[in-house]
């Protein structure tokens, strides 16, 4: 009885009409970018001081130079252990009278006794350009106001994962793919014009609420039009289109310094994703599954016409085979029901949240040391490249299991061996920290191609859905992670990532293997993972239908 991975042998497993739909798809991965890490170059902190009018008026009168003007007015200038004096309180005394040669002269050595005042005339920025944090002075007793703008992004990431997925299962995910484009459009170009702070976090929220279910549906659909054998592959690529799009993003940023030109010149090319509505096919496997086998079919012609192929006889005329008496509809129920689902779940949930901590951590906590904003950018990315790599080289004679729970074992490792390494072998600390990442990297993209094979298809999108919903709980949480606990000891959050990088590591070796098998069609096929040796035959079948006389 053949199957849909069956007529795809016969019309082509990644031929034209597969390629076409993964470039487009990967354009918008790439155009995802900014909503995900958006934060660090729309929200970027320059350095910063008090304003205070009799400054200025005794740097004009003295003729000081910037540095000079630093050295003379503000307390500490850059010392470590006084940066919030420095640049959060100013001195609340008279500058009239006093000399230009050394105005905190008498202080020195002794600055517990300067007169330090809030700053009531707002702060001076060293920046060319513009941010959320220089519009609207998120510094200081503010600056948890930052913390807000990216944590609004990850409570719609959170909330929409569940709603978005729902709505790609329910209705297909091609219907999901072009209204959240659509809504991710709108809230990004009123990101542009609107003049409060508030109303900003709000249509942040929105977007976030839509982007990343996007993003996964456009993953779901990419990896159930192609053939077993490419799947994964495609998976992985998909994802490296976000590499991509990092590097673009980086390079954008880096010629638009300011925040809402930016956000418009990022935001606009994602209005050409609408014309997916002519170029992108509605998945067959959601079709099948919704019990729409004619639909199903004439995607399938379309495929087998565009690949140059001609579609056996026998299956130019099929009937769906309803095992259930219907179609099937999707429930939250059904991801923890029975044994091997409930337990996929939970470790695919632990998993999830651990790679985003470890992932944005590791980022955070470079970050912290602030060097060329641009050129860590750039580092940080190019290190996914590699990984990518990595697992293409390797998976598909390995497995999935082991190399994804390795990639979680060296990441954990990794943080572990950089948090030992002493300050003053900085360059020995990088790289240790880069293998780190590069692991990490590989973890979470492997998680995203794994979670697909493990659930049927009824409830794949549902069940990516709200495992990866994780994912941004731990996108919420990780900076307080990193940054309170530096306070504590620069490298503890690094002893963090190692515990959670290890109980990864463990917890994946407890899951099935899916290479080289058929994405599972039924909860039934879930449960019978563990027992296979060899690819099991879907509970989903295309007969083929004879005419009765």
């Amino acid at each position: 009885m053949p199957t849909l991975d069956d007529i795809l042998e016969n019309v082509g497993e990644f031929d034209r009409f597969q390629k076409q739909t993964f470039f487009v798809l990967c354009l918008l991965s790439a155009a995802f970018t900014p909503v995900y890490v958006g934060v660090i170059f729309f929200g970027f902190i320059p350095e910063h001081r008090c304003f205070s009018p009799g400054v200025a008026e005794l740097s004009q009168r003295c003729g000081w130079s910037l540095e000079e003007q630093l050295n003379h007015t503000v307390p500490e200038w850059g010392g470590r252990g006084a940066s919030f004096g420095s640049r959060c309180r100013r001195d609340g005394g008279a500058w009239e009278g006093r000399v230009c040669t050394d105005p905190l002269g008498s202080l020195v050595g002794n600055w517990s006794t300067v007169p330090l005042g809030p700053c009531q005339d707002g702060w001076v920025y060293d920046s060319p350009g513009t941010s959320l944090v220089t519009e609207f002075n998120l510094v200081c007793e503010d600056s948890w106001k930052l913390d807000l703008f990216q944590s609004s992004v990850n409570a719609g990431f959170f909330i929409g994962s569940i709603n978005i997925g729902y709505i790609a299962d329910r209705f297909g995910r091609k219907f999901c793919l072009l209204n959240t484009i659509l809504a991710n459009v709108v809230c990004g170009i009123l990101l542009v014009f609107v003049p409060t702070y508030l109303w900003i976090v709000i249509f942040r929220f929105l977007q976030g609420l839509v982007s990343k279910g996007c993003w996964t549906a456009g993953y779901i659909l990419v990896t159930e039009v192609v053939g077993p054998k490419y799947r994964r592959t495609v998976g992985i690529l998909y994802q490296t289109a976000f590499s991509v799009g990092l590097l673009v993003f980086d390079a954008i940023a880096y010629a638009i310094p300011h925040w809402r030109w930016l956000q418009l010149t990022v935001t606009l090319p994602s209005c050409f994703f609408l014309l997916y509505y002519w170029c992108l096919p509605e998945s067959p496997r959601w079709l099948i599954s919704q019990g729409k086998n004619d639909k199903a079919m004439k995607i399938v012609s379309d495929m087998a016409k565009k690949n140059q192929k001609k579609m056996p006889s026998h299956f130019e005329d099929i009937k769906f085979e309803e095992e259930d008496g219907g179609k099937q509809s999707p429930s939250l129920i059904d991801l923890v029901r029975t044994p091997q689902m409930r337990r996929n779940t939970f470790i695919l949930m632990y998993n999830w949240f651990t790679s985003s901590v470890l992932y944005q951590g590791l980022i955070m906590h470079m970050g912290i040391a602030a060097g060329n904003m641009y050129l860590d950018f750039l580092y940080s990315a190019l290190v996914e490249f590699p990984a990518a790599f990595i697992i293409i080289v390797t998976i598909d004679h390995v497995g999935r299991r082991y190399p994804w729970a390795a990639a979680n074992l060296v990441a954990g490792a990794a943080c572990l061996v950089t948090a030992l390494i002493p300050e003053d072998i900085h360059w020995l600390k990088v790289i240790a920290a880069c293998i780190g990442r590069m692991g990490i990297t590989m973890a979470f993209e492997m998680v995203c191609f794994v979670n697909t094979e493990l659930y049927p298809t009824y409830i794949r999108n549902l069940g990516v859905m709200v495992c990866s919903s994780l994912c941004d709980i731990g996108g919420v949480i990780v900076p307080f992670i990193v940054y309170r606990l530096v306070e504590v000891w620069h490298d503890l959050p690094l002893i963090v990532f190692t515990v959670l990088g290890l109980i990864a590591g463990g917890l994946v070796l407890l899951l099935p293997e899916t290479k080289g098998r058929v994405l599972p069609e039924t909860v039934e096929d879930v449960e019978n993972f563990h027992g296979q040796s060899a690819p099991k035959a879907k509970k989903i079948y295309l007969h083929v239908q004879t005419s009765e006389v």
